[in-house]
């Protein structure tokens, strides 16, 4: 099976399993009593519904309509698909309502209207306007777009946005303002070649023109050749861009071009037509999945060239996800009664200047870059970027209030910030980091249980991803046979321990076992026989370099597979004993927990370096942990010799290594409580930090307390990350699942990526 095709049946499967579309309505009041339904529907309804009729404004204050925005479309400018009709395009509008949801916390409505008659189309939406409030017009044709945006932004008092014209507009023209100060060329002065005349394109232009750029230096190209003045075939919104001048051709016009724009199709630019360009071109090639010209073929043409594309894999990517969520954002927050320029041109401003600032690490490791800083290969900030929402929106409001279109004004901005933050924790942004991190230097993962269907899922997942690169153990015959009903036919290593054709490696892996273990009770014959066990023969491949790191543990119980680890690879360096954390995916953010699988009853010592283990793992994500240990006690308050043992690591924590953020014995609840522990404990040095790494005091309140919070919470799990041993080494929970495993090896990834670093740095010292 193709890639192309494999792909196809996984969105396919990914769409309609296990329920069809991508997005849900959840209830967000009590409902369990029949007073809660009381009060949710008759007769209590009644209350708000008298409210809101006597003031329309109150329908803000007792219903969602202030957080909530339909993406409305009729289907006639799908993607890159054309006109395929309103059902065809609902999966493209759940996607977006998606995006609204996990990047700005904004609920969606998809709907698709089934007209393609401009006034039914604004009847339509006009009628259903009450319901929301703001419109994003999703995947309409040119030039019909233009008018249905100009009329619903005029007649309605909500914002309105159709953000296939606004949405690259406004990135491109961050990515252009600050391309133009790396090349210290003025906007006025420029030439700009465009490839496409739809309604994203108009839009960019009509952007640049208002940051100066000059009528008569664009030169725009659609399928039937340069928008001169003696076309007669142009909409009035293309006729702005008609030019006087003669080119023969885009190659003919990008002569001597300052910036070239492609919204079009794939693969019509050539490295001679970027160098025939002025000095230090500018190229936003944006044609999706295929760019005008490929990033790799555009930095070879030439050394000056700053090059943006719209896709993830490259730098400077100009993703639409930078602009709209936030835009709305900040528009809903003042209830703007529309999106004007000024807003549209806070947005630019703040996310030019964004790209400027110095980058947080956890962006860095999010892209594994060293450090990213501003310059030809970032001129635009990463959609991962956690600043983006506490940066985006408020610039918006700023201007919706300044230029007389907001309702509510924001008066207390430290507090609106605050409450912006607030809303990323309750998405699952950091898995997606850690996957975007793996997949920029993917490492050799042995699966050690591969000859299970769910295991080799997971393995078939992360190849065809790029998180890893899979080496397959187990039996070879059930193997193949699995990956044949999985058409998981990528070039993977399959090796079988127990075959013939691995015996001059047994016997390689065994010597070596022996002569560590030979004064351990270890004979030879032992060794041999070990080397046929799996997690003993993929614990010697991480050791001698044949791979990078293992997961294992799916079918067999937790101690069993830790033994071989600890007995062939070992506790890094200053490590007496291992233990390790998992994290946990809430609605208030990540959460690390320690110890939640191995040290039964730490001492304080103990507990100390678990703290310390924890805290280097927690960083390797790219946060800052701040650390609670926990007990049934605060600070002293009880003598108990449980108690005193976490006293006692934290007073040694505090003594020895004060750059560690921790505090305790801590309660949970106040540990949680950022509020209540400033007031009543403002003395720690947690008082006012959010908590996001909790150390238990022993097993069974870590163990209990992980497996409480993923069955009842439903929260997502991380884990059991081993920490503390010499390799990257991480042991699956019995019967993990397929998404659990997938993420298990991202953290292996990183972990190798991790340990590799330092190596590297022993060896230049």
């Amino acid at each position: 099976m193709s890639n192309q095709e494999r792909l196809r049946r996984e969105a396919l499967i990914y769409h309609a399993k296990p329920r069809p579309g991508k997005i849900k309505v959840v209830p967000t009041k009590r409902y369990s009593t029949q007073r809660d339904l009381s009060l949710a529907y008759s007769p209590g309804v009644a209350e708000p519904c008298l409210e809101i009729a006597k003031d329309k404004k109150n329908v803000y204050k007792y219903t969602a309509k202030g957080n909530l925005v339909a993406v409305i479309s009729n289907g006639t400018a799908v993607l890159g698909l054309g006109d395929i009709g309103p059902e065809a395009s609902k999966p493209v509008m759940e996607g977006k309502g998606l995006l609204f949801k996990i990047f700005a916390d904004i609920d969606v409505f998809d709907i698709e209207v089934d007209t393609k008659d401009v006034e039914k189309f604004i009847e339509t939406v006009k009628n259903i306007a009450p319901t929301f409030g703001g419109i994003n017009l999703e995947d309409i044709k040119a030039p019909e777009a233009f008018e249905i945006e100009r009329r619903l932004v005029e007649e309605l008092d909500i914002p309105v946005m159709h953000d296939d014209q606004h949405g690259t507009a406004i990135i491109s023209s961050a990515a252009l303002i600050n391309a133009l100060e790396i090349t210290g060329k003025k906007i006025e002065d420029i030439r700009i070649a465009v490839s496409g005349a739809g309604s994203a394109a108009i839009s960019c232009m009509n952007l640049y023109v208002t940051l100066g750029a000059k009528l008569e230096n664009i030169a725009m190209f659609d399928a039937d050749g340069l928008l001169h003045i003696g076309r007669t075939d142009l909409s009035p919104m293309q006729a702005r861009f008609r030019t006087s001048k003669h080119y023969d051709s885009l190659a003919d016009a990008m002569k001597g071009a300052d910036v070239f724009l492609g919204l079009s199709v794939g693969n019509i630019v050539s490295q001679d037509m970027l160098r025939s360009m002025a000095d230090s071109p500018i190229v936003f090639a944006m044609a999706n999945p295929t760019p005008e010209i490929s990033y790799e073929e555009a930095i070879a043409s030439r050394k000056d060239i700053i090059m943006a594309t719209g896709r993830s894999d490259h730098p400077n990517q100009v993703n639409n996800v930078l602009g709209f969520p936030f835009i709305f954002r900040g528009a809903l927050d003042v209830r703007a009664t529309k999106i004007n320029e000024a807003m549209k041109m806070a947005a630019v401003n703040a996310l030019a200047a964004l790209a400027k600032e110095p980058v947080p690490e956890q962006v860095n490791i999010a892209y594994g870059e060293t450090k990213l800083t501003f310059g030809k290969e970032y001129i635009i900030p990463k959609p991962f970027d956690p600043r983006l929402i506490g940066r985006i929106p408020p610039a918006v409001a700023r201007a919706a209030m300044d230029s007389g279109v907001a309702t509510e004004p924001i008066e207390d901005w430290v507090k609106y910030e605050d409450e912006l933050l607030q809303r990323l924790g309750s998405d699952n942004k950091i898995i997606r980091l850690l996957h975007n991190r793996a997949k920029t230097n993917p490492k050799r993962i042995v699966f050690a249980e591969a000859d299970h269907l769910d295991v080799l899922k997971a393995a078939q997942y992360v190849y065809d991803e790029g998180i890893a690169i899979p080496i397959l153990l187990g039996n070879e015959k059930i193997i193949r046979e699995l990956r044949e009903e999985l058409e998981f036919d990528g070039d993977v290593q399959i090796i079988d321990p127990k075959k013939s054709d691995q015996k001059a490696k047994r016997k390689q892996y065994a010597e070596i076992y022996w002569k560590s273990r030979k004064r351990k009770g270890v004979s030879m014959l032992d060794a041999k026989s070990r080397m046929r066990e799996r997690n003993y023969f993929a614990a010697m491949m991480v050791n001698e370099g044949d791979a990078d790191g293992l997961i294992s543990g799916y079918s067999r119980s937790y101690p069993a597979v830790v033994k071989p680890m600890l007995e062939l690879i070992g506790t890094a360096k200053g490590v007496q004993k291992i233990a390790t954390t998992n994290l946990m995916i809430t609605e208030r953010g990540p959460i690390f927990l320690s110890d939640t699988s191995i040290n039964i009853d730490p001492s304080a010592r103990e507990l100390a370096k678990i703290v310390q283990m924890t805290a280097l793992t927690v960083k390797m994500f790219g946060l800052k942990p701040n650390i609670a240990m926990l007990s049934y006690s605060n600070f002293g308050s009880s003598n108990h010799e449980k108690v005193k043992k976490v006293d006692d690591a934290v007073d040694y924590l505090h003594r020895y290594h004060p750059d560690i953020t921790v505090d305790g014995a801590l309660q949970s609840d106040f540990a949680l409580n950022k509020e209540m522990l400033a007031e009543k404990f403002p003395f720690s040095k947690l008082a006012g930090k959010e908590v996001n790494t909790l150390i238990f005091p022993n097993l069974d309140a870590a163990n209990i307390t992980y497996k409480l919070m993923k069955e009842l919470n439903k929260a997502d799990s991380i884990g059991p990350i081993m920490l503390g041993m010499s390799k990257p080494v991480h042991i699956l929970q019995l019967g993990a699942s397929v998404d659990e495993m997938i993420n298990m090896a991202a953290v292996v990834v990183v972990d190798a990526q991790e340990k590799g670093k330092l190596q590297q740095r022993k060896e230049e010292i």
